[in-house]
């Protein structure tokens, strides 16, 4: 396992929750034609269509960068591996549940895949309840594959880089984004970050939480099995080397932001999505914005933790 005790903690701007979603019903107007931010009881996420191992998404709210682009790119560190049980200890919540984005640890899953963690974490004699899923690239054909992580593999290990959103996975209130027919370039995250960055220029805020993507399809990229045996310098050969598709919706989403990086080199955004009808993966965006319609909900995150920050950085390859 690589070196987690390395971790830096910074306190995030939490505005009062209606102010908050006051600025992004205004800030995600520019980006769609019907919009409606409120807040809303938290949604039991147990049943259909999450089927998440907790009812919620409150109680201490924070996010962690872990590990990062730059021991993917230009060449894998593949020593780089890390533990959802020990990330919880690492930012001051034992126990809790975990969502969000990341890559599979090669070493135990014996390939490069997409991670789309799900992981109530263990605590005082309970066992974790990983229900997490991962996505591949099938070598018969090519496409898609997607599978649930604890049929296969009985720990809550990962690799490489993940953005994750902790919480106590209680009820609660949390924030109801609606959002349908896209009518400018942001994707829903980018158009939330971005409203955010605008609005409070002199802050860090962060969302985490999920969203269902409920109609139309989204471009989405998947790892290859295989990490690149030649360097990866540039957004160009990142992209080359990923394999991109068109997925359907209903999509379910996980997804971290932060509006600003208050230095310590963060990934501002990374959403990953599942489905139960064998499609996941990376998401950027929806590719049908006149028919799209995103339900998402949310939680400001209290504290960001950087964990295992490379010494060695760079921008390439964070889209």
């Amino acid at each position: 396992m690589a070196d987690s005790s390395k971790t830096e903690k910074f306190q995030l701007y939490v505005p009062e929750f209606k102010d908050l979603c006051d600025v992004l019903q205004k800030g995600l107007r520019k980006n769609f034609a019907e919009v409606q931010v409120c807040v809303v009881e938290c949604p039991d996420l147990t049943q259909d269509p999450f089927r998440f191992p907790v009812k919620g998404l409150c109680g201490k709210p924070r996010i962690t960068d872990v590990g990062g682009v730059p021991y993917l790119v230009p060449l894998v560190k593949v020593d780089k591996e890390y533990n959802m049980n020990s990330v919880s200890k690492d930012v001051e919540l034992p126990g809790a549940f975990i969502l969000g984005a990341g890559a599979v640890s090669s070493k135990t899953v014996g390939m490069n895949a997409e991670l789309m963690p799900l992981v109530l974490t263990e605590d005082e004699g309970r066992p974790a309840v990983n229900a997490s899923w991962l996505s591949s690239i099938n070598p018969a054909g090519g496409q898609c594959l997607l599978e649930k992580y604890s049929d296969q593999f009985p720990d809550c290990n990962f690799g490489l880089l993940a953005n994750l959103f902790a919480c106590e996975g209680k009820p609660g209130k949390v924030i109801e984004v609606r959002a349908t027919r896209r009518t400018g370039e942001e994707s829903l995250v980018g158009s939330l970050r971005k409203t955010m960055e605008e609005q409070y220029p002199d802050k860090s805020l962060a969302l985490g939480g999920t969203f269902i993507i409920q109609k139309g399809k989204a471009k989405i990229h998947i790892m290859p099995r295989e990490f690149s045996a030649c360097p990866l310098n540039t957004n160009d050969d990142v992209n080359e080397w990923l394999k991109h598709f068109e997925v359907s919706a209903p999509l379910i989403c996980q997804t971290v932001l932060v509006s600003r990086d208050p230095g310590l080199d963060l990934r501002v955004e990374h959403t990953h999505c599942f489905s139960y009808h064998g499609e996941g993966g990376h998401y950027y965006t929806d590719t049908t914005p006149d028919t799209v319609e995103y339900l998402g909900y949310f939680m400001p995150a209290e504290w960001v933790y950087r964990i295992d920050r490379p010494h060695s950085t760079h921008q390439v390859g964070r889209d």
